[in-house]
């Protein structure tokens, strides 16, 4: 037998062991013990339209402010990590190290109660401003990773040909190497955003007032009141509402970052 022949033929097993198992799942499930508990569609309907103009929103305006903060923070640790002057590169490394190394969690449960409490400290926006300032120091430490990365991966010919036309550093590595290099970092930050969008869920730590909830606490509080899981299942829809396009986009730029080179 060919080996392309055998290929084919594995491939054609693997497609009808997976469909077998998705039939057995779906014919094997009580369905009238799950509906009423999971797609209750009353409750569905009582979710709305708070769910989008409250929750949803709110999700999308803390991941702004997080990875706008977070890029802005990131860059200048990303160019400190490479700066010749060795404190701010000692700096630097502490910090992308220190908070890749903690979990997110736990540094909002810090900004939003014990930093206030140890400083005497009022954060903007309460206990909500102080752990998307958490959030903020979490995803700079990340990012300014890619972005020490993407400036590394600028050919060294594009500063030196900058150099040679009369350039300073600075100005070389604003109007020459962070524009290309944001260029090849493009995925891995969107990938971010993707990734801070789910991170604002462990916001709910925090405690929030009602305008305030995003959509995992939202979804957590209707839970309570309605003893089902429908607003869980309304939230992940949600979720998947705003993240699928942007790992299509992720995929997308991949593909022609791949081409153009």
């Amino acid at each position: 037998m060919k080996r392309s022949t055998r290929r084919r033929l594995i491939q054609g097993l693997l497609y009808v062991v997976f469909v077998a198992v998705v039939l057995f799942v779906v014919l094997a499930a009580d369905w009238e013990r799950i509906q009423p508990y999971f797609f209750n569609p009353d409750v569905a309907a009582s979710l709305f339209p708070e769910i989008v103009l409250t929750a949803a929103k709110n999700s999308v305006i803390y991941t702004l402010i997080a990875f706008v903060g977070g890029v802005l923070l990131g860059l200048l640790l990303a160019l400190m990590k490479l700066s010749p002057v060795l404190p701010y590169r000692w700096f630097a490394t502490g910090f992308i190290e220190l908070f890749r190394g903690l979990p997110a969690l736990l540094v909002i449960f810090a900004f939003a109660f014990a930093v206030p409490i140890a400083l005497s400290w009022q954060p903007p926006g309460g206990s909500t401003g102080a752990g998307l300032i958490g959030l903020v120091i979490v995803s700079s430490a990340y990012i300014a990773e890619t972005i020490r990365a993407g400036i590394e991966a600028v050919p060294k010919g594009q500063t030196e040909a900058a150099r040679s036309l009369g350039l300073n550093p600075l100005w070389t590595m604003i109007t020459v190497v962070l524009p290309q290099a944001f260029r090849i970092i493009t995925p891995p930050l969107t990938n971010e955003l993707v990734i801070i969008i789910k991170d604002t869920s462990l916001l709910f730590i925090v405690g929030m007032a009602l305008d305030q909830r995003e959509l995992t606490t939202f979804a957590r509080d209707g839970l309570s009141s309605t003893a089902n899981a429908t607003p869980l299942v309304v939230a992940a829809l949600l979720y998947l509402v705003i993240t699928l396009p942007l790992t299509q986009l992720v995929a997308k730029l991949e593909r022609h970052n791949k081409r153009g080179r």
